[in-house]
C-alpha cells in the first residue's frame, strides 16, 4: 500500500473484533464503495492497478462479503447443501465427498454447507428446510431411491439440484453414479475366474437404486457363468456390523458355506472377514471375497481380497460442477454421468 492508505490504516474506524466491510477498504483506499464492490467483482471498467490495490486490503482485512448482504441485493446465498446420511460409509466416504466438492466450489462464490440428517428419520425433513428457508441456491443429495420424493419436491420448487445416484421415476435430474451393475458383474466373472462356485452377495439395502443395479449385475453374472446363489438372508450393508460378523461367522460354519463373497461395503467387508475368520476359514484358499471400497485400506489389512475402487472425490467434483451447471441454467439430461469400475492394484493380481 502507499503511504496515505497506511496513514489511513492508523485511522481505520475497524474496532477490534468487528468485521471488515465494503466501507472500510473504501476508508484505507480512499476509493468510493461502489468503485471497491467493482473492483473486487473484477469490473472491466476497474483498472488493474486499482483492483489488484483494493485486493491487498481486503486480504490484508480478512474481507469476506457479508452472505446475508449479498442474499438481499441478489436473492442468492452462494450456498450449496449438501445432504449426507450419519450413517455413510465409515471407511473415507463422507470425508472424500466433501474434498471433491470443496475442489471444485474453490474456484467459485459457493461456499458448502453440510446437512447431515439419519437414514433413520424422514429424509425429507433437511430437504424441506432448505426449500423452505432458502437457505442454499443448489443441493448435492445421496442414498437414492428409485421414486425418489426429494427428487420430486426439489424439481416440483425449482431448486437445482444433483443426485448421487440415479432414479427410475420418469424425472430428467443431474447425477453421479457408480456403476454397481458393472462392478458386481465384474466381481462374478473373477470369482469364477478363481474356481469359485457357491456365491454370496453383501447388498445395499433394498430400498436404494443401486441395490437394484448391484443384483442385476449380480444375477446376470450368476446366469453367464453357470454359478450357484448362497443366500445372505435379510442382511444388508447396513445391517449392525457385529450382526454381519456373527452372521458370516453362522454361515461359513454352515454345510452350505459359500466358496465366493462380493461385498459393496468397504466396511462391511473388514466384519465379513472378522467372521470368516472365526469360522477358521482362510481368505484365498476356503473363499475368495471381491470387494468394492471408497478408500484404498482393505488390502493392507487383507491382502487376499480382490477390490474395486469408488472414487467418491471424484464423485464430488462431478456432482458439484453439476449443480452448479444447474443454477446456471444448463440442461439436467446434459449433467449426467456414470464412473465405471477399477481394479486396484494393490490385491491379489491373478
Amino acid at each position: 500500500m502507499d503511504d496515505s492508505s497506511t496513514t489511513r490504516a492508523a485511522k481505520s474506524p475497524l474496532a477490534a473484533g468487528d468485521r471488515p466491510t465494503l466501507k472500510t477498504i473504501a476508508y484505507m483506499t480512499g476509493l468510493g464503495i461502489t468503485t471497491v464492490s467493482r473492483a473486487l467483482k473484477d469490473a472491466p471498467d476497474i483498472g488493474t492497478e486499482t483492483k489488484e490495490r483494493v485486493r491487498l486490503v481486503a486480504n490484508q482485512l480478512g474481507y469476506q462479503p457479508n452472505r446475508a448482504g449479498v442474499r438481499l441485493r441478489t436473492g442468492k446465498t452462494n450456498v450449496i447443501a449438501l445432504v449426507l446420511s450419519i450413517e455413510e460409509e465409515l471407511m473415507g466416504f463422507t470425508s472424500q465427498m466433501v474434498f471433491g466438492i470443496s475442489e471444485v466450489l474453490a474456484g467459485t462464490q459457493y461456499h458448502l454447507v453440510l446437512t447431515p440428517h439419519s437414514h433413520q428419520k424422514d429424509p425429507m425433513v433437511p430437504v424441506r428446510y432448505i426449500l423452505d428457508t432458502a437457505s442454499a441456491d443448489g443441493v448435492i443429495i445421496s442414498r437414492i431411491a428409485p421414486d425418489d420424493p426429494r427428487v420430486r419436491l426439489m424439481t416440483e420448487r425449482n431448486m437445482p439440484f444433483a443426485t448421487h445416484g440415479r432414479t427410475d421415476m420418469g424425472i430428467v435430474h443431474p447425477f453421479h453414479d457408480f456403476d454397481n451393475e458393472a462392478f458386481v458383474y465384474e466381481a462374478v466373472a473373477k470369482l469364477a475366474s478363481k474356481g469359485r462356485r457357491r456365491i454370496a452377495f453383501l447388498p445395499p439395502p433394498a430400498t436404494l437404486s443401486f441395490y437394484l443395479h448391484s443384483r442385476t449385475g449380480f444375477e446376470r453374472g450368476l446366469a453367464d457363468f453357470g454359478l450357484t446363489e448362497v443366500s445372505m438372508g435379510r442382511i444388508s450393508t447396513e445391517t449392525p456390523l457385529g450382526d454381519i460378523r456373527a452372521y458370516a461367522e453362522t454361515l461359513m460354519r454352515s454345510v452350505n458355506a459359500p466358496d465366493g463373497i462380493i461385498s459393496i461395503s468397504g466396511s462391511s467387508t473388514i466384519a465379513l472377514v472378522a467372521g470368516i475368520e472365526a469360522a477358521g476359514k482362510q481368505l484365498g484358499k476356503d473363499a475368495d471375497l471381491v470387494s468394492k471400497q471408497s478408500a484404498e485400506f482393505l488390502n493392507w489389512i487383507r491382502p487376499e481380497i480382490y477390490t474395486v475402487n469408488e472414487d467418491v472425490r471424484q464423485s464430488g467434483r462431478e456432482l458439484a460442477k453439476a449443480v452448479i451447471a444447474r443454477i446456471d441454467g444448463v440442461a439436467p439430461e446434459l449433467l449426467q454421468s456414470i464412473s465405471k469400475p477399477t481394479w486396484s492394484t494393490v490385491g491379489p493380481q491373478d
